[in-house]
This record gives structure tokens, C-alpha cells and sequence, in this order.
């Protein structure tokens, strides 16, 4: 006998798009089942200024098929020539709905992000005049740091200290990765959320190392060991509603994933909310599921729930493909490593 559960439509609160003809073909993944996404601006060059914002923006919407009821939540990013009146003026025309943090080399296209964070002081308490949100790559890039230690380490060495020193900021870490990160958020006032990944609540470290290296399964921040990947369910299914859905999907063509200095990224927009209701049912929470995909995400950001809804069918297993093509060559869908049973419609 099938199971049915009807949602709010879903929204993604940390996605990356890319551009060009990447754009144009995994921006229809997304709008198949989420409203609206937050959109990561580390294009090359990326997305500093208003101008920025809007140009990109434009070139989203130009790329959506014919009748797809889709919104792309822009951002800027954050360097240390960011002129916070800039930020102000798009915020206030509706352009932007936050500002991200990339430590400087933390990540894909990282390379323009923050080294000195007094630096970045004005802007942010700008920011914490206006309430626009920042969403923080929460990773120190310290070499002497080890890898699976820099969202702990970033947590004391520098968010802390820039919660501390900027009242009033609001703050989502995203793709938290660790029980640090989940509990450090727990302790916290309203002003602080945290964005949790689907790949993160299904894969270990073991599931990118054991056996033979894994690319597909390699993102950053990397997946940690298994007693983390715990707290991160529980986390997600727990109905807190500091905590959301952000997917970090992060198409790459597999020729930039299968290779000796592979990217890092998971793709995970087409099939990523048959795996969370699987994630769901496993933990006996699928009465929260709605809260995390569709509820606590627009709360924080102050945005009204989806009206609009979607229905998830349990039934034979669902069948993906693989991996989709692209007009700069195919990109493999993350493969969970189970059958998946649940059906969007």
C-alpha cells in the first residue's frame, strides 16, 4: 500500500548555480520541486556589487523553462572592498536577500573571499542595522589547521568573535558539518541558524575514503566521521527550527571531478527530497520533514511560507538518472547509496 505526505513546496537556502550553458541545464533540476533558492554568488568573477546581483539575477530567470514558478534569492559576495551603502541600496530595493562569507581559498572560487575580517566590519554592521542576514563558509584555511578540524576551529577562532563584536547580526552557517557546529548553534540566541546539506545526513567520511577514493562524494566542507553525520540528523529531524534545508548542490562536469586535484561538490538538486524523506522515515520524523524543507528557512529570512504544495508518494523505487548532460559535458547526480522509494509530484 502506498504512503502519501503532502508538503509546503520546498525552498533550497544554499544552492549553486553556476552559468552559461552549466546554468541552463541543472537550473530546471531545481525549479522542478523547490520555490525558491538562495544562490551562491563565487561565479568567476563573482558576484560583488549590486550590478553584479542583478545582471546574474536576470540571466537566471532568462534561463528557467517556459511556466517553471521558480525565485532566485540573490546574494553578494563579501570581500574586503564591499561598500556597505552598495549592500544597503540592494537590500533595500529587494535585489539581494543576504551577503556571503568565504574565507579566503575555503572553497570552490574562493579566492576573492576574506583574509582580513576587520577588515569587513563596516559592511557588517551595516548589516546588522538593516537585517540582512550573512551566510558564513564556516572553515578556517589556516594550513596548520587539519581539514577535518576547520569548522570547530572557525567556530571559536572567528565566528564567535564577530557575533560578539557585531550585535545583532544575523547568521546562518551553512553546510554545518559537525556536533561543534550543531551544538554551538543549539546554545545560541534566534539570531544565529544553520543550513544542514542532504549529502551531509547520508555520507561519512568512510563513504568518500574507504575502499578506494570516491569523488562524487568529495564537497567541502568534507564529510566528517560517523558521530557527526548523527548529530546532523538529529539536528534536521529534530523540529528545531534553527535548523534548515540548504543543499550545497554543486554541479561540477565529471572530467573536473575524475581527475588528480578533483573540484568538490556534490550534485544533489534532482533527487535531493526523496533522499530526505528517506532520511525522515528511517528517523521516525516524517511529521517534521515539512518544518525543515519548507518552514524554518523562511522564517529566518522573514519571507512567508510557500503556499503552494508538492506530494511525496512511497511506492517501487524511484529512478534517477545518473547524471545529466550539459553543454560543458555530463555532471553526475550523488548517488545516496540506497533505493529510494519516495516520489514528488
Amino acid at each position: 500500500m502506498s504512503q502519501t505526505l503532502i508538503l509546503r513546496r520546498p525552498d533550497d537556502w544554499h544552492l549553486h548555480l553556476r552559468d552559461g550553458a552549466m546554468l541552463r541545464a541543472v537550473l530546471p533540476e531545481t525549479a522542478r520541486h523547490f520555490a525558491r533558492a538562495i544562490v551562491m554568488p563565487n561565479l568567476v568573477p563573482p558576484v560583488v556589487t549590486s550590478g553584479d546581483a542583478r545582471a546574474y539575477r536576470d540571466r537566471i530567470l532568462a534561463a528557467l523553462p517556459e511556466g517553471a514558478d521558480f525565485t532566485p534569492l540573490m546574494t553578494l559576495y563579501l570581500t574586503e572592498n564591499t561598500d556597505p551603502e552598495d549592500v544597503a541600496a540592494a537590500h533595500a530595493a529587494g535585489l539581494i536577500t543576504a551577503v556571503k562569507l568565504y574565507p579566503a581559498g575555503a572553497t570552490t572560487n574562493s579566492a576573492s573571499g576574506v583574509r582580513d575580517f576587520d577588515a569587513v566590519r563596516p559592511v557588517l554592521d551595516r548589516m546588522a542595522e538593516i537585517g540582512l542576514p550573512l551566510c558564513v563558509h564556516g572553515e578556517v584555511t589556516d594550513p596548520a589547521t587539519d581539514i577535518f578540524d576547520r569548522e570547530a576551529v572557525f567556530i571559536d577562532r572567528v565566528l564567535d568573535p564577530i557575533r560578539r563584536a557585531t550585535p545583532g547580526l544575523r547568521v546562518v552557517m551553512e553546510h554545518i558539518t559537525t556536533s561543534q557546529g550543531v551544538d554551538y548553534v543549539g546554545s545560541q540566541d534566534r539570531d544565529l541558524a544553520a543550513t544542514i546539506t542532504t549529502h551531509h545526513l547520508v555520507i561519512n567520511r568512510n563513504h568518500m575514503l574507504a575502499g578506494g577514493i570516491r569523488p562524487h562524494y568529495y564537497c567541502l566542507p568534507v564529510a566528517k566521521r560517523e558521530e557527526h553525520r548523527l548529530a546532523l540528523r538529529a539536528a534536521a529531524t529534530g523540529g528545531d527550527r534553527r535548523f534548515f534545508l540548504g543543499t550545497d548542490s554543486a554541479p561540477h562536469t565529471d572530467p573536473l571531478k575524475e581527475n588528480a586535484c578533483g573540484c568538490a561538490g556534490c550534485f544533489t538538486a534532482p533527487n535531493t527530497l526523496s533522499i530526505l524523506a528517506h532520511v525522515f522515515e528511517d528517523e521516525g520524523a516524517l511529521d517534521r520533514l515539512e518544518g525543515f524543507a519548507s518552514l524554518h528557512g523562511s522564517a529566518f529570512y522573514g519571507l512567508p511560507p510557500n503556499e503552494t504544495r508538492i506530494t511525496l508518494t512511497r511506492g517501487a523505487p524511484v529512478h534517477y538518472p545518473a547524471r545529466i548532460e550539459t553543454g560543458e559535458g555530463p555532471v553526475t547526480v550523488f548517488d545516496p547509496g540506497f533505493p529510494l522509494h519516495w516520489h514528488v509530484t
